[in-house]
């Protein structure tokens, strides 16, 4: 790793974990996505080595409006602290007066190191209102948007954003220097396009050029799903950090292969029972922080951790029809039996 390199590498940890002292190895961070990454998903990435999370993506229009669910998704555990808050909205006055309240009457500095504005969700429902990564054809409200939240905020501002919004708008470089010039302490660069949604390859020479483009620590994210494909990250692009998504749905685990790769260090993967373990535990402080009938995210959840199992496409099916978190956990519980009884396992 170059000097420049491990500068920024530093930098990153130090606006992450303001106060601690950063690591051998680049920061892991966990991506933050709507309906997925819940504090008690969090927690259990934690528990794996990952270095840093962010909350699920909350609507700066639904705290200005005070909107109950949304502020629910700002709740943090001790645990989790500090981590970040990820906004998205069109508004640079909204965003200013949402950040401003976040620090007002919500969060500290101490809980919430960093606040993060979505520019690249390629979700139809966040693009069609403005938000998300249709923000990569307006560059220059964009900018407003960053200049607005640094203003507000009395903690660093990040930026995620995508390559570009199709083949023919590919400006994640010159939008990198965009946020740069705007204030934002550091930026997250997926390798795809809007329109690519989660199709093809994430392109890591795009994020490459970012990483050459601007002073400030840019994080490497998309189709990172094992220690190798981290490492190849990392040094194809030399970026200060990388940020796992879709590969730790399930699989909490990813953060341990990929911090036993960073080590040069063997990894055995998770056997069944264990990751049945983790979903049990994944449910179990769900249903605590939100109640027993507050389980429908948690099915996706029992899916992603039984793919690949004998008997998952059953155990799915009978979770489909579950009433409550009660009889969801059960229905683990039973399936992890049948599946250490069939393994010889405890």
């Amino acid at each position: 790793m170059s000097s420049a390199a491990e500068t920024k590498r530093e930098k990153l940890f130090s606006l992450l974990k303001p106060g601690k002292e950063a690591g051998s190895q680049p920061p892991v961070l966990l991506a933050p996505m709507a309906g997925i990454t819940d504090s008690a998903f969090r927690r259990l990435c934690i528990r794996e080595g990952c270095d840093f999370t962010f909350t699920e993506m909350v609507s700066a229009n639904g705290l200005h409006y005070n909107n109950r669910k949304t502020k629910e998704l700002i709740a943090i555990s001790e645990e989790e602290r500090p981590c970040g808050v990820q906004l998205f909205g069109h508004d640079p006055a909204i965003i200013a007066e949402t950040v401003e309240r976040l620090f007002d009457s919500l969060v500290t500095p101490e809980q919430v190191s960093v606040v993060d504005i979505n520019m690249g969700c390629p979700a139809p429902k966040i693009t069609s209102n403005g938000d998300g990564s249709a923000l990569m054809k307006d560059p220059v409200l964009a900018g407003k948007i960053i200049e607005a939240a640094v203003k507000a905020s009395p903690v660093p501002v990040s930026v995620k954003f995508r390559k570009g919004w199709d083949d023919e708008h590919v400006n994640a470089v010159d939008f990198a220097k965009m946020a740069e010039e705007s204030g934002a302490a550091f930026i997250t660069v997926h390798g795809r396009t809007r329109m690519q949604m989660y199709s093809g390859s994430a392109d890591r020479e795009i994020i490459r050029e970012a990483v050459e483009a601007v002073d400030i620590p840019v994080v490497g994210n998309g189709d990172i799903f094992s220690g190798a494909s981290a490492l190849d990250m990392l040094e194809s692009t030399g970026c200060a950090g990388i940020m796992i998504a879709r590969g730790a749905q399930g699989n909490p685990f990813l953060f341990a292969e990929i911090k036993a790769a960073l080590g040069g260090k063997s990894y055995v993967p998770p056997a069944e029972t264990e990751r049945l373990d983790a979903a049990l535990t994944h449910i179990r402080e769900y249903v605590a922080g939100h109640g027993n009938g507050a389980f429908a995210d948690m099915r996706k959840h029992v899916a992603w951790y039984t793919k690949g199992m004998y008997g998952g496409t059953e155990l799915r099916r009978r979770v489909n029809n579950c009433r409550d978190g009660e009889e969801l956990t059960a229905l683990v519980e039973a399936f992890r039996l049948e599946r250490s009884r069939a393994n010889g396992s405890k």
